[in-house]
């Protein structure tokens, strides 16, 4: 039996077992779900998020293994994508340490941390930074091939 075959065979466990589980939630009822889940009973509900979980680990962790296994098989690429990891985490640094958090509320009532706000602030100059590395990189692309012309 080969790989191909496996996969199809747990793709379609999968597949039957979130069928049965949508039939399930179906059958239930929209009212009935949310009696059980205001009184803190979700278990109509929980299988099928379960299941998602479980296949969306089983696919990080198969797609991991499979790059790292590819980039270990050659060590240029091993070299070139520390590189690039080394110079995200760079970024990170960067806009982490130009960045302030201060307590905020929030729509719910709740409360934002000053931590959480100084990494929301980390979040979107991380953006502004590589959105501008590559606007420049574009602009620098298209001049090169403008003057070799």
């Amino acid at each position: 039996m080969n790989i191909q075959t496996i996969v199809k065979i747990i793709s379609a466990v999968f597949g039957l077992l979130g069928v049965i589980f949508l039939f399930r939630i179906i059958g239930a009822g929209d009212e009935e779900i949310k009696m059980a889940a205001s009184t803190g009973d979700f278990a109509v509900v929980s299988p099928l998020v379960s299941l998602a979980i479980a296949i969306l680990a089983i696919t990080v962790i198969i797609t991991v293994v499979f790059s790292l296994l590819n980039l270990a098989s050659s060590g240029q690429k091993l070299k070139k994508s520390l590189i690039f990891i080394g110079c995200f985490i760079l970024v990170t640094g960067i806009a982490y340490v130009a960045s302030n958090g201060v307590e905020t509320p929030m729509k719910d009532g709740e409360m934002l941390s000053a931590s959480g706000s100084r990494w929301v602030g980390t979040g979107l100059r991380m953006f502004y930074i590589l959105a501008t590395v590559a606007i420049l990189s574009m602009i620098l692309s298209g001049a090169k091939k403008l003057l070799k012309r």
